[in-house]
């Protein structure tokens, strides 16, 4: 019976790699829907901050011809676009559009005391025309928050009295100024209004605001907070469903910011009501804005070409100078960048985008997707039962059986998990499946043929290293077949579990390397067991800690950069046009290389395999960050496999060199 389940399991396994062919097929149609997906917005959007230019402009000596100026150049520059938020008194007074008195103020113009038992905000409008469009506009906001509103003079101007304190009055968001909106359209700008959610919900009054930003153009909304309009009263009110339909009512879309810290709530269910009509935006902090140019432009070269980024956001704002005794302004840095000597707007035109207000992707899902997916998951379980039968024979029948059904019932309970969870497991699976059956390569040949040529060795090696690369990249098709879903490209739904992919294969094949190369597992534990702990294990081991915290704290955004990288990462970038990732071609792959090539003479660099799967496993990462085009991935994985050859083959005739010496020198010294 036992031999039978064996013999069982053991014919299992070229019927689990046809099931992975077949899941791999499958998945082709899929990804060149996601190809066409990701073809299909090729407008690239660049927006100012309007109230970080009314800053910058509020402290020259002439603020409106400034203010002209300003959006003349940045609009030649290619700026099209500004972001204009709900206005405030403080910004209307910024603009010199009303002044601001507090009770202080005009206890001190009347020449009287200041009373104990008010505190109101004055208000004088500059001009007829301030008060003729704004002062409806104070009046209803304050009145819809039950705030008194009367009739003030100062001298000859015409003013409103607000029973509020002076610090208040100037926190409340208004409807964005409408002279400034003017202004900026006859400049030939597009608008972005930035809208909070720091007022009660008004479905009639938001549906007369949104009429009125689209005979101004608008295409879309950047929300400003951290939460989208409608969020704080959705549960009394359903307030996302309704502004979901005044937008889908008024064709407004949505603008997803990139790495905030933590997500808009309201974002992902008012992006679903909406059919995901929305862009990702790449905002550069103000606090870059003096950056050099070059490294301006290459960052917004990168946002475009690698991360799906159809807007880019400037942010600016003044800056006083202590020691020049002056306030400066980014302006012209800013402008730079965009044009000579930066050339971002040239660069990304280069790579196949224009100039335009930034279109959501159209989403190409076919109906029949969801069938050859269902193949994908097969082919992906059967990947996940290979793995296991490396390790544990017996249960490779078991494990595939478990998966199938835990498949589907995840799709039952809760389909998002299953697509994350199968795409992590086929994503670890692939990597250490290619490595440790190119250790098993590495033995067979040793047994067989004990003393190969150097070029024998070479050809092996080559041959190795191109079938290892190849079996790990089979987990692309089911990584990309399983998460292609727009709340992906949209980074509103994340791949989880990174930490886990840069970690798992390097473990597995450790666990081979030490424990199934000998005559038993159970032996081999034991022999470990029982070895002697020196102070230099103590050191190696603190050695690959140390290593292994590095590592992993480079696998996500956040990792900091080593000296003249940032050099290296842009040579490479501006050579190939798309940068192969670093640890890949001068690190893991060429010691991948050189270690086949080692260890086809001495066994021992057969440890070396444990470290060089971090190449394997980094081109399947690669694929992971969904919000890559594929393409730009696929090209990223063949450069640094091609470059990492290279680097391999100078690596090995080092090592070749080293090995003639070592012939050559050691047994005259072993006489001595």
């Amino acid at each position: 019976m036992i031999r039978s389940w064996q013999r069982w399991n053991n014919a299992s396994r070229k019927w689990l790699w046809l099931l992975v062919v077949v899941g791999i097929v499958a998945s082709l149609p899929v990804i060149y829907q996601r190809v066409q997906t990701e073809s299909s917005a090729k407008k690239v959007e660049f927006v100012f901050n309007y109230r970080g230019l009314l800053d910058i402009s509020s402290y020259n000596g002439n603020p409106a011809a400034f203010m002209d100026e300003q959006l003349d150049r940045l609009k030649e520059a290619g700026v099209g676009t500004m972001a204009v938020f709900e206005s405030t008194l403080d910004e209307m007074s910024k603009a010199r559009r009303i002044m601001m008195f507090n009770t202080l103020d005009v206890a001190k113009m009347q020449q009287s005391v200041v009373s104990d038992n008010a505190n109101q905000t004055y208000i004088a409008f500059t001009s007829s025309d301030n008060e003729q469009q704004l002062r409806p506009i104070i009046e209803k906001t304050f009145k819809d928050l039950n705030v008194s509103v009367s009739p003030w003079t100062y001298g000859n101007q015409a003013g409103l009295v607000l029973g509020i304190g002076y610090d208040e009055a100037i926190l409340k968001p208004m409807q964005p100024d409408p002279i400034a909106i003017a202004k900026l359209r006859d400049k030939g700008f597009n608008i972005l209004p930035r809208m909070t959610d720091n007022i009660p919900y008004n479905q009639a009054d938001l549906d007369e605001l949104l009429a009125y930003y689209k005979e101004n153009g608008v295409e879309r909304i950047l929300f400003d907070g951290d939460a989208v309009k409608g969020y704080r009263d959705n549960e009394s009110m359903n307030s996302l469903q309704g502004f979901a339909d005044l937008l889908k009512k008024h064709d407004i879309g949505l603008v997803t910011i990139e790495n905030l810290k933590a997500p808009q709530k309201g974002l992902n269910k008012l992006a679903y009501l909406t059919d995901y009509n929305m862009v990702r935006l790449f905002s550069l902090p103000d606090t870059d804005a003096n950056m050099d140019k070059l490294k301006l432009a290459d960052k917004f070269v990168l946002a475009t070409k690698d991360r799906n980024i159809r807007m880019i956001y400037l942010n600016a704002s003044p800056n006083k100078d202590v020691a020049k005794a002056t306030i400066t302004n980014p302006i012209d840095n800013l402008i730079g960048s965009l044009v000579e000597p930066g050339n971002a707007i040239s660069s990304i035109q280069d790579n196949g985008f224009e100039l335009g207000q930034a279109e959501a992707f159209k989403v190409v899902d076919s109906s029949w997707q969801k069938y050859l997916k269902a193949l994908v998951v097969l082919g992906g379980v059967a990947f996940i039962a290979l793995l296991v039968s490396l390790f544990i024979p017996p249960l490779t029948l078991i494990s595939f059986a478990v998966g199938l059904v835990g498949s589907a019932g995840l799709y039952v309970l809760k389909p998002t998990l299953l697509e994350q969870a199968l795409a992590l497991l086929v994503a670890t699976s692939a990597p250490t499946i290619a490595m440790v059956l190119a250790i098993r390569k590495i033995r067979e040949v040793n047994e067989t043929i004990p003393d190969m040529s150097a070029g024998r060795r070479l050809a092996h090696t080559v041959v190795l290293y191109l079938k290892t690369s190849i079996i790990s990249l089979a987990a692309v098709p089911f990584v990309i077949a399983l998460l292609n879903n727009i709340t992906y490209s949209l980074v509103l739904n994340q791949f989880r579990g990174v930490s886990l992919l840069h970690f798992v294969p390097i473990l597995l094949t450790a666990v081979y390397v030490f424990l199934y190369l000998g005559k038993s597992v159970w032996q081999e534990i034991q022999r470990w067991l029982q070895m002697h702990i020196t102070l230099l294990w103590v050191v190696v081991i603190a050695v690959v800690g140390v290593a292994g915290l590095f590592y992993l704290s480079r696998t996500g955004n956040g990792g900091s950069l080593l000296p003249g990288e940032a050099t290296l990462r842009s040579f490479l970038e501006n050579t190939f046009g798309v940068r192969p990732r670093n640890k890949e071609f001068l690190f893991a792959h060429p010691l991948f290389f050189v270690g086949i090539f080692a260890a086809f003479r001495y066994r021992p660099a057969i440890y070396v395999m444990i470290i060089a799967v971090i190449g394997q496993l980094s081109m399947v990462d690669t694929f992971a960050h969904i919000h890559t085009p594929a393409v730009i991935s696929l090209i990223r994985g063949v450069l640094g496999l091609g470059l990492g050859m290279i680097f391999g083959l100078v690596l090995t005739l080092v090592w070749y060199i080293i090995e003639r010496c070592w012939d050559k020198w050691s047994p005259r010294l072993l006489k001595r």
